[in-house]
C-alpha cells in the first residue's frame, strides 16, 4: 500500500494543466452541508456533489459521491457495492486517510490516499453531465471540471474509480 501523500491544491492545479483538464474556481465563504451550498448551486452550472465517508462493517472505508438533491440510502447503496452495511466513518480516519477534515470531503482527495485505502465509487448520474463540481481539498471554494476528465485525472493519479447505479 502505498503511503498517503501530503498532497496540494496547487499539484492538483499543476496537473490539471499538465494533462489539459480546463476547471473554473470560485471562491466562497466556508460550507459545511448541501443546504450550505445553495448559493454556490445557484452560481455555477454544473452537477453538484454529496460526499459520504463511510466505512463498511469489515473495516473497509468508502467515498460515496453522489448528485447533491439525492437521497442517500446507506443500505440499498452497501448492497450494490457490495459492502456491507455502512456507517459513516471517524473525523480522524478521514483527516487520517483523506488528509481533509468534515466539510471538505472530495473526491480529488482520494488521489492522496494510500492505495487501495479508500473505494470511490461516483453515482451514474454524473454521466448525464458535463460537468461537475468538487471541493479542492478545502470548503471555502468549489472548482468546476469536465466529469469524464476527472476521471481521467484520478486514474492518472493511481486512483480505482467505480462509477455505479446508486439507489
Amino acid at each position: 500500500m502505498r503511503k498517503p501523500t501530503d498532497m496540494t491544491e496547487e499539484q492538483i492545479y499543476a496537473d490539471f494543466s499538465r494533462m489539459g483538464i480546463d476547471y473554473e474556481r470560485l471562491e466562497h465563504p466556508a460550507v459545511f452541508t448541501v443546504e450550505d451550498s445553495a448559493p454556490i448551486h445557484e452560481a455555477i452550472a454544473a452537477a453538484h456533489t454529496k460526499n459520504l465517508f463511510l466505512k463498511d462493517k469489515r473495516g473497509g472505508f468508502w467515498l460515496i459521491v453522489l448528485p447533491s438533491a439525492k437521497r442517500a440510502d446507506l443500505r440499498g447503496i452497501a448492497e450494490v457495492v457490495g459492502a456491507g452495511k455502512f456507517s459513516f466513518a471517524k473525523p480522524e480516519d478521514m483527516t487520517r486517510l483523506l488528509g481533509v477534515e468534515p466539510g471538505s470531503v472530495t473526491p480529488l482527495a482520494a488521489a492522496g490516499a494510500p492505495a487501495g485505502s479508500v473505494q470511490l465509487v461516483f453515482d451514474e448520474g454524473f454521466r448525464a453531465h458535463e460537468r461537475i463540481a468538487v471541493h479542492p481539498l478545502r470548503n471555502t471554494a468549489t472548482i468546476v471540471v469536465d466529469f469524464g476528465r476527472l476521471l481521467a485525472w484520478l486514474s492518472d493519479r493511481g486512483v480505482a474509480v467505480r462509477v455505479a447505479v446508486l439507489p
